[in-house]
């Protein structure tokens, strides 16, 4: 039996589909904080809330692997991702995957320090385990395409750099290959796009895929961080999203490695198709 927290997000709803596209409704589990919003899915439900260990424990118990997909409250994620682990180990649950970030044993990005934690705690628990460091998601783009091509520019402050993005639905068939396939054990597998791109590049497929001019324009990461926060985006968090910019720029958010595409099978979902589901909305 796979059980898959978070299986209500975006991510995890995705890997619940491709689930069942190789295994029986049967032998997966969705555990989510809230139940009845998890009806749709088509499988067995557990409770399963983060900040409640006990409802882990409960929400683990049979499963063969357990995914657990990093969850979303920035600053509160290493506790709530021991109480997964600490559960995980009272259960009894013999393989543990978590989606990480890429490179998260070395990256300098801030946003990389909960996931780092995470990785250390799971390895110390000394259950099997298999971290699935995702790249970006190409829809972490979807504001500012959409800003583009209303305005005809868009900002950041990446520089020349170039970012592995992909769509998420690569990301969660890496998971389920990881969840359905043997030999994933005690691996840590570096998953982005095939082709990274940069924001030029963008602007490009942009101009292309509209047929208007669409520029991409510059900052400083001081520049970026007060471009966000003017737009009302909270500092803290502005902060963050500049720096994972500079991690573009230095090179942390790509890889050559095409681990993604070995592990789908295919690959990866190029810029210009990306682009095409976004504009399509």
């Amino acid at each position: 039996m796979i059980v898959v927290t978070g299986a209500t997000g975006q991510l995890g709803t995705l890997v619940i589909e491709g689930l069942l596209r190789k295994l029986p409704a049967s032998e997966i589990v969705a555990a989510v904080r809230t139940p009845s919003k998890a009806t749709h899915l088509g499988v067995p439900v557990r409770e399963a809330n983060y900040d409640d260990e006990a409802s882990l424990v409960r929400a683990f118990q049979g499963a063969d692997k357990v995914l657990l997909i990093s969850g979303s409250e920035v600053g509160k994620r290493v506790a709530q991702h021991q109480a997964v682990i600490n559960a995980a180990k009272e259960a009894g649950v013999p393989h543990l995957l978590y989606t990480s970030i890429l490179f998260a044993d070395t990256t300098t990005m801030l946003l990389a320090g909960e996931h780092k934690a995470t990785e250390d705690n799971i390895k110390a628990s000394g259950i099997p385990y298999t971290f699935l460091r995702n790249g970006w998601y190409t829809e972490n783009y979807a504001q500012s395409i959409t800003q583009a091509v209303e305005t005809g520019s868009f900002t950041g402050s990446a520089g020349t750099g170039k970012v592995g993005a992909t769509t998420r639905a690569d990301y969660a068939d890496a998971a389920v290959a990881a969840l359905t396939t043997d030999g994933h054990e005690g691996k840590a597998y570096e998953l982005a796009a095939d082709t990274p791109w940069s924001y030029t590049d963008l602007a490009a497929e942009l101009t292309k895929a509209t047929g208007k001019p669409i520029t991409y324009e510059n900052l400083t990461t001081p520049q970026h961080v007060e471009a966000l926060t003017t737009a009302g985006v909270p500092e803290a968090f502005a902060t963050i999203l500049a720096d994972s910019d500079r991690g573009i720029a230095d090179g942390e958010l790509a890889t050559t490695t095409h681990h993604l595409s070995t592990l789908i099978g295919k690959p990866t979902t190029s810029l210009n198709d990306a682009v095409a589901q976004i504009l399509k909305g």
